[in-house]
């Protein structure tokens, strides 16, 4: 947030907020006083998972550019843009398959998800950041780093995403972070291993106080695993002192 605009209420922009991580980060936000805007596809499950907030919910597919557009438009309305999370992504297609079975147009579906889209909202979402001295995010993901069986699409598409998004943070002067959250008891993780018991799994609400300090205490840009944070913040402080 801009520090010479304290008495601004901050405003952020969350892909992929009708659930999971996407949906606790925006309603800790929101409880802190943020105009939060979160988009779904699924108008229903959307209403349901904003109501009783002041949440600002808009139901489309984040690949599709005429519903990037409405969520440009809303943002812009509120000013300045103090963060923008990039979190929607998909899986690809279901079940998961070995890197070699991918046709060509399985992965441009997980392109257009997981890496145009999100870069389109950076791209025409920029200048707004760096008005409100923002924060740029993309969710990541081990696989993004890590060769795991059936998961070259969607690990190829994280490690695109985050290049681009620390890239562009670079180039734009604002701060940057590809954030790993590590496995969380989600729809996603359930679709990606059918009759798992993931009741072990963090919900995840609980890992969001490590992103909430991310924020607020704003290391350097980079690549971060959630489970490091308090170690992290711990040695920036350190060496602050």
């Amino acid at each position: 947030m801009n520090p010479h605009d304290s008495h601004r209420r901050p405003t952020a922009l969350i892909t992929g907020g009708s659930s999971g991580l996407g949906l606790a980060l925006a309603r800790a936000l929101d409880e802190r006083g943020w105009t939060v805007v979160v988009d779904g596809r699924d108008p229903a499950r959307l209403l349901q998972a904003t109501i009783d907030t002041d949440i600002i919910g808009i139901a489309g597919n984040i690949a599709d550019p005429g519903h990037r557009a409405d969520l440009i438009a809303e943002v812009r309305r509120h000013g300045p843009l103090d963060l923008l999370v990039n979190n929607a992504s998909t899986l690809g297609p279901l079940p998961m398959r070995p890197a070699a079975a991918l046709y060509s147009v399985d992965l441009r579906g997980i392109w257009a998800v997981n890496v145009d889209a999100p870069h389109e909202l950076a791209r025409q979402l920029m200048p707004a950041l760096v008005i409100g001295n923002g924060i740029l995010i993309a969710v990541t993901s081990d696989a993004a780093v890590h060769h795991y069986p059936n998961w070259g699409g969607y690990g190829a598409s994280k490690a695109a995403l985050e290049h681009l998004t620390l890239t562009a943070a670079t180039e734009a002067d604002i701060t940057g972070y590809a954030i790993d959250p590590g496995d969380m008891r989600t729809r996603m993780h359930a679709d990606a291993a059918p009759g798992e018991d993931l009741s072990q799994l963090p919900d995840p609400a609980a890992v969001v106080p490590y992103l909430l300090a991310v924020l607020d205490q704003r290391p350097p840009s980079g690549r971060y695993r959630l489970a490091d944070v308090p170690t992290v913040l711990d040695r920036a402080a350190g060496g602050a002192s």
